[in-house]
């Protein structure tokens, strides 16, 4: 059996990509090997840890649950796509940067994402909401008190750069 391909336009981080893929190709498969954004992590492969969370049309989305093919047409945003025009640090990398958010750093991509998102629905969360925001997403370090410091810190940042 062999496996047709499919010849797909994936718009990541505002640049527009042609992709031949089968049609079983997880996104995160696609972004990591077909076009070299190896900041989607993949950590479990069953959507439980959040490792490779993208942005799709704004909103999270476990990368490894979703095919290639069904990205057509959605503007992604992997945590490629998080930096300031310039190069600099987008304000939820700074945060992190800042309080010691990275830990061992497997997790940070999707954790990067997830609060980019949460942050543009609720820019001033509590710390319970920050806690919220960050539940889907697992941190084998263990490290909750600084990721929850560095939401706050970057709703701060997300309002001083508006």
């Amino acid at each position: 059996m062999t496996d047709e391909l499919h010849q797909v336009r994936l718009c990541v981080n505002g640049l527009t990509h042609e992709v031949q893929v089968p049609a079983r190709r997880l996104l995160s498969d696609a972004l990591r090997h077909d076009l070299g954004l190896t900041g989607t992590h993949v950590g479990c492969e069953h959507g439980v840890c959040g490792a490779c969370t993208v942005l799709v049309d704004g909103r999270p989305m476990r990368s490894c649950l979703m095919f290639a093919v069904s990205a057509e047409g959605a503007e992604l945003t992997t945590v490629e796509g998080l930096a300031e025009e310039d190069g600099s640090l987008g304000p939820v990398q700074q945060a992190f940067a800042e309080c010691h958010g990275l830990q061992c750093g497997f997790c940070t991509p999707g954790f990067l994402t997830t609060i980019t998102a949460g942050l543009r629905e609720n820019p001033r969360p509590t710390r319970e909401e920050c806690r919220d925001m960050i539940a889907g997403n697992l941190c084998r370090c263990t490290g909750y008190q600084n990721i929850v410091k560095a939401v706050e810190r970057a709703a701060e940042l997300v309002e001083e750069r508006a």
